[in-house]
């Protein structure tokens, strides 16, 4: 890790409330789900998001749009749309399967971006990478078989295999993976064109693409939009400003006085910091053999991370 530079406020007690904003979400997202579907979620998640970086972000977005290639505007919109299908997939996933389970699988997302890396960017992966790689997919198979499997007096007992691979809680499973895979393709790009787009134009020009694709699908599906209590509008603003807005706000900001290695494994703690929130709120604690596969995930991003060389450090940091 790079020396701490000097800052008012310690960017380590920031990165604590970073991961707090951001384990918030898929609370958030299941207060929400009560009345309003899971697209509705995410298109008001987006909107509003754009909406609050639109003052902040435009004017640098005005003058860096003139210069900016086409090729690269094209990956900026790509780049959206594989957003608002990660969002679209993770937060139905929370409607099939649970909270811990959902997120350790959408966490896998930066093993995927290692996996496919030397494809489309031309990275090498290291041996650190491959061990990573190989952990966390254990981990993932863990947690896939977790909804149809269990452990009695400390046996493991599956009792209708073929459940799993039909279940409703092995859909969400899926579509969390899912979800992963389009937020690798989502931070592909971002490594492709953040050496010539700024961090705000590239915030500004993703999160709106992803807001209008997200209210095409909703005005196609006729997805109810309003009529909701005024509660759940109070959980969908909460979503857009605290995980959104202020969560990864406080990341980016932590990269001005610490590695892109250290805040990126700091951001693991997030589906531990959501786990200890649901089990407060919702009453939802999470099997053993969840807590078996999310740790196995988990061990493997930080395998795969730790062989992360300062070079990249130092080029992330200049981006951001």
């Amino acid at each position: 890790m790079d020396k701490t530079k000097n800052s008012t406020f310690s960017p380590v007690l920031g990165l604590v409330f970073g991961i707090l904003a951001v384990s918030s979400a898929s609370l958030l997202i299941r207060f929400a789900q009560k009345e309003a579907s899971s697209l509705v979620i995410a298109a008001f998640r987006m909107v509003l998001a754009a909406v609050i970086v639109a003052p902040f972000c435009w004017g640098s977005f005005k003058e860096e749009v003139k210069k900016i290639r086409k090729k690269t505007i094209f990956l900026l919109a790509l780049s959206g749309t594989f957003l608002a299908l990660h969002f679209v997939f993770w937060i139905t996933s929370l409607e099939y399967t649970s909270v811990a389970s959902s997120v350790v699988l959408v966490t896998t997302a930066p093993l995927w971006v290692a996996l496919l890396s030397p494809v489309f960017l031309k990275e090498k992966i290291t041996r650190w990478v491959l061990i990573g790689l190989i952990v966390s997919l254990t981990g993932s198979v863990i947690v896939g078989l977790s909804s149809g499997c269990s452990f009695n007096y400390s046996v493991l007992s599956c009792e209708d295999l073929a459940m799993t691979f039909h279940g409703r809680m092995f859909v969400g499973d899926l579509m969390a993976l899912a979800g992963a895979f389009l937020s690798a393709g989502y931070l592909m790009i971002g490594r492709k064109v953040r050496s010539e787009v700024s961090l705000s134009s590239y915030i500004f020009s993703v999160y709106s693409t992803s807001a209008v694709i997200l209210l095409l699908l909703v005005w196609v599906t006729g997805a109810k939009i309003s009529g909701f209590s005024g509660q759940i509008y109070l959980w969908l603003f909460a979503l857009a400003i605290v995980p959104q807005v202020i969560g990864h706000s406080v990341f980016n900001w932590a990269l001005k006085y610490l590695s892109a290695a250290y805040v990126s494994i700091a951001l693991l703690g997030e589906p531990i910091g959501t786990v200890m929130l649901t089990m407060i709120f919702l009453h939802e604690s999470p099997s053993i053999m969840e807590l078996a596969g999310g740790l196995f995930i988990l061990t493997g991003i930080v395998l795969a991370t730790r062989n992360e060389t300062s070079n990249n450090n130092l080029n992330e940091n200049k981006v951001l």
